[in-house]
């Protein structure tokens, strides 16, 4: 990523030089401020994609002045220099916001994986950004995007899968939103001009799914008079999205098998072949992993459709998005049913972001549209989005349960601020390693995933553990 543009902050005069030559000699662009007011008017003139930060200015605080730069520039990755003395606060300036930090006096490899990993970062927010900018309503984006972490790396996950022509499966719980995200992948590949049809397998009666994908000869039937051209010849130059794959027989599985290794198909009740030209999205609401254990999926299906996999997870799961997803449903619908509502009640969000939502995003949505037209005030009440007593019914968790899920969050958030560090982890936490071990052991973390300054990705299914 040579050519990127750097800030570096530091008012010591031989540590800016040692910083912008090594930089420089990496092919990046420097610029160097020795105080804020340097700092500001670099940062009015010109687009940055990193800046570095010295922790202990003379005259200044190093994370006022970040926390000042990241107010400003929110999407721009800080790496915070340190000495060896002030690692609690290099620590405090990561969860303000830092993207990592380095120890004085560091070497050119430090140096070298912190920039390419901050700039990799920062590479992927802007990839981000430009999938927002090129969807429109149509594609549903704004209904997938939001501030949840999980929900960030998914689309980082998107940005990069998009552009390749690889098969996808997606997971999750039915109405996550797996085909507004195959919707997204679609739109921003090679692909995008031409035709994105849907196949919902659990829509079609189970006689019936290989004509209607593959298509079939005239006579095969007695009410067959004309030839059926098929889902995937309709996709032809464009992009299939299979909705419940864990539903079709083993003659349709051999079938599809077919396709993905020699890429042809057979119509229902002809031998010959045709070729097809196609990108492939898989969704299942069902474990497929657990399938071919059972015998029930063929293995050498599975690993030709699991390439690459990505898990939506359900709406209770980024309970932070649901006020956000309310939010822009209501606006959506006021527009379309000209109703005049300014918001919902602090009682309403509150209620929302308990329930659990067993629909899922649609469920949330249904329940705003008839909040919507039911509506005779300008604002959402509790009562307007729960309508009857049903829906209020287990809107906790057990204590065991909340318990278990505050306890993983905290020991997963320790572990990538100290980078997998367990004795700083059990210092900040005020716990003997034994303790933290004990966790790591009880929630199956694997502490060498965060050495790098980040979260592992949960996107692959085990077991059940992405169906909760």
């Amino acid at each position: 990523m040579s050519g990127e543009k750097i800030l570096v902050i530091d008012d010591d005069t031989h540590i800016l030089e040692v910083i912008q030559m090594r930089l420089k000699s990496w092919g990046y662009y420097v610029a160097i401020a020795r105080d804020w007011q340097e700092a500001r008017t670099a940062l009015s003139t010109t687009s940055f994609q990193l800046a570095i930060i010295d922790l202990r200015l003379s005259e200044e605080d190093g994370i006022e002045l970040m926390e000042e730069i990241i107010r400003c520039h929110p999407n721009l990755p800080i790496i915070i220099l340190t000495a060896h003395g002030s690692i609690e606060s290099a620590v405090e300036a990561m969860r303000k916001g830092a993207y990592s930090y380095i120890t004085k006096p560091f070497n050119n490899e430090d140096l070298s994986l912190h920039v390419k990993n901050a700039l990799e970062k920062q590479y992927l927010t802007r990839e981000i950004q430009y999938l927002r900018s090129q969807l429109d309503e149509r594609n549903g984006f704004q209904q997938i995007i939001g501030k949840d972490r999980q929900m960030q790396k998914i689309l980082e996950q998107v940005s990069m899968i998009a552009k390749t022509d690889c098969n996808v499966s997606l997971y999750g719980e039915s109405g996550t939103g797996k085909e507004l995200i195959a919707r997204v992948i679609h739109s921003n590949s090679n692909r995008s001009t031409g035709p994105f049809i849907v196949a919902n397998l659990s829509a079609m009666p189970p006689e019936l799914q290989e004509e209607e994908l593959f298509g079939c000869i005239r006579g095969v039937r007695a009410d067959t008079k004309e030839k059926k051209e098929g889902l995937f010849l309709q996709a032809g130059g464009g992009t299939i999205f299979i909705d419940e794959i864990g539903n079709i027989s083993p003659s349709f599985q051999l079938k599809l098998l077919k396709i993905l290794q020699e890429g042809v198909l057979n119509r229902v009740g002809s031998a010959k072949n045709v070729k097809v030209d196609v990108r492939i999205i898989f969704a299942s609401t069902t474990d497929l992993e657990k399938a071919v254990s059972h015998g029930t999926f063929r293995k050498d299906l599975f690993y030709k459709i699991h390439v690459a996999p990505v898990c939506v997870p359900p709406l209770r799961e980024r309970r932070d998005d649901i006020p956000l997803l309310a939010t822009y449903f209501l606006k959506r619908f006021c527009n379309i049913l000209k109703k005049d509502i300014i918001g919902f009640t602090p009682a309403a969000l509150h209620r929302m972001s308990l329930y659990d939502w067993p629909g899922n995003v649609h469920e949330l949505q249904n329940k705003v549209e008839h909040a919507v037209i039911m509506a005779n005030k300008n604002v959402i009440a509790t009562e307007d989005i729960f309508a009857g007593t049903g829906t209020l019914k287990n809107t906790f968790n057990s204590y065991k349960d909340a318990k278990e899920r505050f306890e993983r969050e905290y020991l997963e958030n320790l572990l990538k601020v100290n980078k997998g560090n367990i004795s700083a982890v059990a210092k900040i936490a005020n716990r003997y390693r034994a303790d933290i071990y004990k966790l790591i052991k009880k929630y199956h973390i694997n502490p060498e995933n965060y050495k790098a300054g980040y979260l592992p990705s949960r996107d692959v299914p085990n077991g059940n553990e992405w169906i909760r």
